[in-house]
C-alpha cells in the first residue's frame, strides 16, 4: 500500500500551524546569518586596532631609540577633549556646531578664535591644549554621545538615583549604553510615554529651555465625559494658582468617548496638564505623552527604547532655531515703530499746497499756482433697470413722432 493503514486516523496539521512553522524556521536563519556577519564584522575590527597597535608601538620604538621622547613631567595637558591633532574644521564638526562644509565658513567669516586669535585656516591641526572658542564659548570634543527614546510605563520615576528605592527609568535602559545618561524633562510617576534620554548637555539645555516652546502632545484619560462648556474654558485659556496658561490645541480624541482628550501644549511646568483638568473638577484617570518634540513612540512597545537616527539627531538640534534671538521683542518693536513713520511719509507727500497752507493758518505763496483739484464725479443712478425697459421707451419715443 502507498500509504499507512494509520493515516487516516491521524489528524492533519491546520495551514496556519504549518505557516507559522516556516515563519519561525525564516527568522532563526536570519538571527544566525545576523549573527555571523556580526561575529565576522568583530574579528576584522580587531584586526585593524591590532595592526594599528603594531604600528602606534613601534613609532614609540624608533622615538625612544632616537631619544626623541619627551619625559611625563612634559606631557601636553588635554584642554579640548582630544588628544591627537585633528583639522579646525573637523574638530568643529565632531563638537556638534555644524558640518564639516558648514564650518569652513564659519572659519572664513572670523567667528572661530584659538588661543584668543582669530582662525583663518580650515585646516589647522588643532592641539590638544589649544582653546577653541566659538560664540563666546569654549569648545569640547564630546565622544560616543546617545540618544535614546524610551516608552516610559507607569509606576517609574524619571530620576537617575532615588533614595526611596523606587524603580527608575535607567532600569529600562541599562543595557542600552554604558554611557551616563540622563532623562531630558521629567514626567510623573503615573505618567506614560515618550521619553527623550541623552549624554548631550547642549541638546538638553536647548529642549529645556521656554523660548524654544517645544510641542508636547498627551492623551489624558478623565473620570467623567469634557462639557463644551470647559471644552471652552481651556481653549480660551486658564488661570492656574502659578499664573495664566494657554493650550495651542484641544480635541477630543474619540467621538464616541468625550472623556478622553488630545491636548498640545509647549508649557514645561510641573504637571500642567492634570493641573489643568484638576482646576475644572476633573480627574485624569490616564495620562499618555504620545508626541515630544516632534518625536512618538511609534513601534517602540511599552517599556521598550530605541536609537534616534541621525536625521532625528539634526532635527532636534535645529530645532525652532529661528526662535532663539537675543533680543526678539527688540527686533519686534523696531519694526512695528518703521512701518508708522514710513505712512506718514508718504501721507505727507501726496499732501498738496494748499492743503498745507490751510492746515497752517497761512496764504499760498505768490510763486505758487494752486493745485488743480480733480472733480469728483457723482455717480447717475440707472434710468432703466434692464435692456429691455430701455427698448421700450425708445419705441414710445418714435410712436409719438
Amino acid at each position: 500500500m502507498s500509504q499507512s493503514p494509520f493515516q487516516k486516523f491521524v489528524s492533519k496539521k491546520k495551514n496556519s500551524v504549518i505557516k507559522e512553522a516556516i515563519r519561525q524556521d525564516k527568522k532563526k536563519a536570519r538571527k544566525e546569518k545576523n549573527a555571523y556577519f556580526d561575529k565576522l564584522k568583530e574579528e576584522k575590527y580587531q584586526a585593524r586596532m591590532a595592526a594599528k597597535n603594531k604600528g602606534n608601538r613601534n613609532t614609540a620604538e624608533k622615538a625612544a631609540a632616537k631619544g626623541i621622547n619627551k619625559p611625563a613631567s612634559q606631557s601636553v595637558p588635554v584642554k579640548n577633549g582630544t588628544s591627537s591633532l585633528m583639522p579646525l574644521n573637523k574638530f568643529l564638526a565632531h563638537c556638534g556646531i555644524c558640518s564639516r562644509r558648514d564650518a569652513v565658513t564659519l572659519i572664513s567669516e572670523g567667528k572661530i578664535k584659538i588661543n584668543g586669535q582669530v582662525a583663518t585656516e580650515p585646516g589647522y591641526k588643532v592641539m590638544p591644549s589649544d582653546e577653541v572658542i566659538y560664540n563666546n564659548k569654549k569648545l569640547f570634543l564630546t565622544r560616543n554621545l546617545v540618544y535614546i527614546l524610551l516608552n516610559k510605563p507607569k509606576d517609574y520615576i524619571t530620576t537617575t538615583d532615588d533614595p526611596q528605592g523606587r524603580k527608575t527609568v535607567l532600569e529600562l535602559i541599562k543595557k542600552a549604553t554604558e554611557e551616563r545618561v540622563y532623562p531630558i524633562g521629567r514626567l510623573d510617576r503615573n505618567t506614560s510615554g515618550v521619553l527623550l534620554l541623552t549624554n548631550d548637555g547642549d541638546l538638553t539645555q536647548k529642549l529645556s529651555h521656554p523660548s524654544y516652546e517645544i510641542k508636547k502632545i498627551y492623551e489624558a484619560k478623565l473620570d467623567k465625559p469634557l462639557t463644551r462648556a470647559d471644552f471652552d474654558k481651556i481653549i480660551n485659556g486658564l488661570v492656574l494658582e502659578d499664573g495664566p496658561i494657554h493650550v495651542d490645541s484641544l480635541a477630543y480624541a474619540d467621538a464616541k468617548d468625550k472623556s478622553v482628550i488630545g491636548i498640545e501644549i509647549h508649557s514645561g511646568r510641573n504637571r500642567i496638564v492634570r493641573r489643568i483638568f484638576e482646576h475644572l473638577g476633573y480627574d485624569v484617570k490616564g495620562l499618555d505623552r504620545v508626541m515630544y518634540a516632534g518625536l512618538t513612540k511609534k513601534n517602540v512597545e511599552r517599556s521598550k527604547w530605541r536609537y534616534l537616527s541621525e536625521k532625528e539627531i539634526r532635527l532636534l538640534k535645529y530645532l525652532n532655531a529661528s526662535r532663539n534671538r537675543n533680543h526678539p521683542e527688540a527686533e519686534s518693536t523696531a519694526v512695528a515703530e518703521k512701518k508708522p513713520a514710513l505712512k506718514k511719509e508718504k501721507i505727507q507727500q501726496k499732501l498738496t499746497d494748499k492743503e498745507i497752507s490751510a492746515a497752517i493758518g497761512e496764504a499760498i505763496p505768490a510763486g505758487k499756482k494752486p493745485v488743480r483739484e480733480r472733480e469728483k464725479k457723482t455717480v447717475q443712478p440707472r434710468k432703466f433697470k434692464t435692456h429691455t425697459e430701455k427698448k421700450n421707451f425708445k419705441n414710445q419715443q418714435v410712436g409719438k413722432k
